[in-house]
């Protein structure tokens, strides 16, 4: 018991979701032998909802991850080719198994998060399994699961359950590197958007702040619908938003961007009527988070200046004229 005590302790010492990932995998792969396990991330990929392994134990006892988007692995398959798995999550079940035509035995334990599967644990071994290990293992992806549970709380603001401020610097560095030579019209890059709500301190003064918090609510909602499972979308605070869009063209950033603008016009809120934002993106390379940031808020601030309710991308601003770059000097910017 000792030994599972110490992987205990170990696991919910960490603050990141991948560290205690791989502790809970490492502390499962050990509840056996030949005991396989992995961490299968679900997302959604054109309407359809796939999974893909995101950890796994190795021949070698070791856990390794995979350092990849989720719709460029090509190890994802289709959560419907697991029909036992599927059953389950479509009736918000606890677990799932499934005895193989070589015997093994497959245990499957979806993670939630409020009534969503995000991911799911998989444990597989020659035999079925005892109702000891059965139970520890239960215990431990309990553990797991409210540990999750709180690390998320952390990481997500209170009113619109968006990422918050703090963990954007993390998401940043966790994208994929891209050659700032290779990223053009028609080639994947990454992409950082400031998302703005025009004139809403004259929805707070008007209507009270239980209308602007449906308000941002209402936004936070249209953010999640029309950005991809990939992106990553964090309210930096009041009305503000930012958006990580990633392995995206430029054209593509653009136009998710303006649907994005559209549907927030387009859209009748309850008492207010209608709002508009203005948004202003930069490429997300060639700098620290904090530059990228600064770039896509002067392309904000821009288009607040000259008229709202538009997108305006930093390139085209510089390029035009528009606006001066900014001279990075190590930690400080020469204007």
């Amino acid at each position: 018991m000792k030994p599972l005590l110490q992987n205990l302790a170990e696991m919910t010492a960490h603050r990141d979701h991948l560290r205690l990932e791989v502790s809970v995998l490492s502390t499962l792969a050990q509840q056996g032998r030949n005991v396989n396990v992995r961490a299968l991330e679900i997302f959604v990929h054109r309407g359809e909802t796939l999974l893909r392994p995101r950890s796994w134990s190795t021949a070698e006892g070791r856990i390794v991850s995979s350092d990849c988007d989720p719709i460029e692995d090509t190890q994802a398959v289709a959560l419907a080719q697991l029909p036992e798995l599927a059953q389950c999550i479509a009736r918000e079940g606890k677990s799932a198994e499934r005895i193989g035509p070589d015997g093994r035995h497959t245990l499957w334990l979806p993670v939630w998060l409020g009534d969503r599967a995000h991911a799911c644990l998989e444990i597989t071994q020659p035999k079925r399994l005892t109702r000891h290990q059965r139970d520890v293992i239960t215990g431990v992806f309990l553990v797991y699961q409210n540990y999750q549970s709180l690390l998320d709380y952390s990481e997500r603001d209170a009113l619109t359950g968006l990422l918050n401020r703090k963990t954007f610097e993390e998401q940043f560095t966790r994208q994929p590197p891209v050659a700032a030579e290779a990223v053009g019209e028609d080639t994947p890059g990454n992409w950082l958007a400031a998302v703005d709500i025009d004139h809403f301190k004259r929805v707070n003064d008007r209507f009270g702040h239980l209308y602007g918090d449906e308000v941002l609510i209402l936004v936070a909602n249209q953010l999640r619908t029309l950005f991809r499972s990939q992106d990553r979308i964090f309210r930096f605070g009041g009305e503000e938003f930012v958006v990580l869009l990633r392995a995206a063209t430029l054209a593509q950033a653009r136009g998710a961007l303006e649907r994005l603008r559209a549907s927030v016009e387009a859209h009748a809120f309850p008492q207010i009527g209608g709002i508009t934002v203005s948004i202003g993106f930069a490429a997300a390379h060639g700098g620290a988070p904090v530059e990228i940031l600064g770039r896509a808020d002067q392309a904000l601030y821009y288009a607040k200046e000259n008229g709202r309710n538009q997108v305006r991308f930093y390139g085209d601003l510089v390029e035009s004229g528009q606006l001066r770059a900014r001279v990075a000097h190590d930690e400080v910017e020469l204007f």
